[in-house]
């Protein structure tokens, strides 16, 4: 079975398909929802209103006591501690999902008086979070717009801006089974480490589109990993046809444009990318949901609309 969970800026909807079949169940109505992490039946969702968790897989919530309430990221890490990331950059951790307390090691980072997002510049935000599965000590976090910052003692302290990653951090992941192998999607482009997290290198041969947003990678081969990607922000953000695309890497690259059963160039852009066993998934802004069998040769659309999606999570198969 798949099972998606879909953010789509009214609320936080569960996809479930089976043998073709799709059903949608609303688990948060008339919420902002932004994003979204689940682990072990647990979810996490933030919006600019907080954050509330769910200890039962969306059927009962808890608000999540935080001192900011414009929340963009949350994370759960493989030993259970939560996250969440707000606007103005500020770090927040749980143990419990009941006591939340501030990481305040980030405030301490040299760069972080230039840190900016470019349409609010007297402000940031903390973008994503991304524990790695394999140390829950380790802590990937990624400023839009300020960079990317590594921790190994569960951020009681950090490094500043990582050498060879992008600075403007949209999207953050490790592979689930190959330990050390981390993924950037970035405003100048994308990079991956081999090392943990430690240092960088650029993934951008033979990619049309510069801004990429949207990432996932192959469940089961670390070297295979895909991109949404737009000409700048303006045609990402901005309104009008997206004039986007989606990419695949393999081995040592370059990018492969991917796409058959898509619009071509895809008019809407890719906010959402998933991948697991089931498939690689694509969430488009304007609603529409896309589902490859085959690696991102084709797709086909789910018959399931949700709403404009913002952010999803791929759940593990039941």
């Amino acid at each position: 079975m798949s099972s998606l969970l879909v953010c789509t800026g009214r609320g936080l909807v569960r996809l479930e398909g089976e043998d073709g079949s799709w059903r949608a169940l609303t688990l948060l109505d008339d919420v902002p929802a932004r994003c979204v992490a689940a682990r072990d039946g647990r979810l996490l969702v933030g919006s600019r209103d907080g954050a509330v968790l769910s200890p039962d897989g969306g059927a009962t919530w808890l608000r999540a006591d935080l001192a900011e309430s414009d929340v963009y990221s949350v994370a759960i890490g493989p030993d259970g501690t939560l996250y969440a990331g707000t606007e103005p950059s500020r770090l927040f951790r749980s143990r419990d999902g009941e006591g939340w307390d501030e990481l305040e090691a980030l405030q301490s980072i040299p760069s972080r008086d230039r840190w900016s997002f470019p349409p609010r510049p007297w402000t940031s935000h903390v973008r994503w979070i991304a524990p790695d599965p394999y140390r829950a000590e380790r802590l990937l976090v990624g400023i839009e717009l300020g960079g990317l910052m590594y921790s190994d003692d569960g951020g009681e302290s950090f490094t500043d801006h990582r050498p060879g990653a992008e600075r403007d951090v949209h999207i953050l992941a490790w592979h689930p089974e190959a330990e050390d192998r981390a993924y950037e999607a970035a405003g100048g482009g994308a990079a991956w480490s081999r090392d943990g997290g430690w240092s960088w290198e650029a993934a951008d041969s033979g990619r049309a589109h510069r801004y990429c947003w949207a990432l996932a990678v192959d469940p089961e081969e670390p070297e295979r990993w895909y991109v949404s990607a737009a000409h700048g922000p303006r045609q990402a953000h901005g309104g009008g046809p997206a004039a986007a695309g989606l990419y695949r890497w393999e081995g040592a690259g370059p990018w492969e444009a991917i796409g058959a059963g898509l619009p071509q160039p895809i008019d809407s852009m890719p906010y959402a990318l998933g991948s697991s066993s089931t498939g690689l998934f694509a969430g488009l802004a304007d609603g529409r949901l896309y589902r490859s069998a085959d690696r991102g040769e084709s797709w086909e659309e789910l018959p399931e609309r949700v709403g404009a999606v913002v952010a999803m999570a791929v759940e593990d198969p039941s």
